[in-house]
């Protein structure tokens, strides 16, 4: 029997109907300038409500379109909101499932990763947005991928490197992390506070950045270690904050979209 990971933030993060979700997606889209590019080979993106980052999102996805028959698999690390764990979390699901279809896990990734601090823990999938999210704009700029999903918890930059090295892979293999930036400060202070860290990025300094600036910095840091072995390029996409997404400046949250090149 096939074991299905069911979305848990549809109708609420994103649209949960399948036509206005895409029809969404499409309006994003359109919006974003300048898809031209090498394929990358890793993103930062942001996790959302789709009102509030969406656009932002949007900009690191479309640089996937003219690569949609490039990758085959994605690994996609995001902290953890709901159930705290240690080390870093797999799912036992077989597919996650969006309004758009569903997307089937790579189970042989727990095989390359037994020896890593990784283990299968779906209680902290289960209602987990950091990751799902992610799915719909996934599903809408590759033609068909597998997936496996790491829900990074109490473990340390240079554990999700490793997990990140182990799964590197060649020019198939998409590495997206999932991370939003600064919570809660005025508008003009998370502008500040953000470019500290789009800096700290475009640097590969991985020990700049802590959970004050980013709610997913473990991740950002793992990636930013192996990005810094491989000598590779980063781009900063976007860098925005809800103040101009969605209007509110009063108390605002960061987002970001990175590109890296091998």
């Amino acid at each position: 029997m096939t074991v299905i990971r069911e979305p848990a933030v549809a109708g609420q993060f994103y649209p949960g109907n399948a036509s206005e979700l895409g029809a969404t997606i499409r309006l994003f889209f359109e919006a974003v300038q300048g898809e031209e590019g090498p394929a990358p080979k890793a993103l930062i993106v942001p996790h959302a409500g789709f009102t509030y980052s969406g656009p932002v999102a949007a900009t690191a996805y479309a640089r996937l379109r003219p690569y949609s028959g490039l990758y085959t698999r994605v690994i996609l690390l995001g902290p953890a909101h709901r159930i705290a764990v240690t080390g870093l979390a797999l799912s036992g699901a077989d597919v996650f499932r969006t309004p758009l279809g569903d997307v089937p896990l790579d189970k042989d990734a727990l095989d390359a990763l037994t020896t890593l601090k990784v283990r299968v823990i779906d209680a902290t999938h289960q209602f987990e947005h950091s990751l799902e999210v992610h799915l719909p704009f996934l599903q809408s700029v590759i033609e068909s991928f597998s997936l496996v999903p790491l829900v990074v918890g109490d473990a340390t930059r240079e554990n999700v490197a490793e997990v990140i090295d182990a799964l590197w892979g060649g020019p198939e293999t998409l590495i997206v992390v999932s991370s939003d930036l600064s919570h809660y400060l005025s508008y003009d202070e998370a502008r500040v506070t953000d470019q500290a860290t789009c800096q700290a990025i475009e640097n590969l300094e991985a020990h700049s950045i802590d959970h004050d600036d980013a709610c997913g910095a473990t991740p950002i840091g793992g990636l930013l270690i192996s990005a810094k072995r491989r000598g590779m390029q980063v781009t900063m996409l976007d860098l925005r904050n809800s103040g101009d997404t969605a209007g509110d400046r009063s108390r605002v949250v960061g987002y970001g979209a990175w590109q890296f090149l091998e």
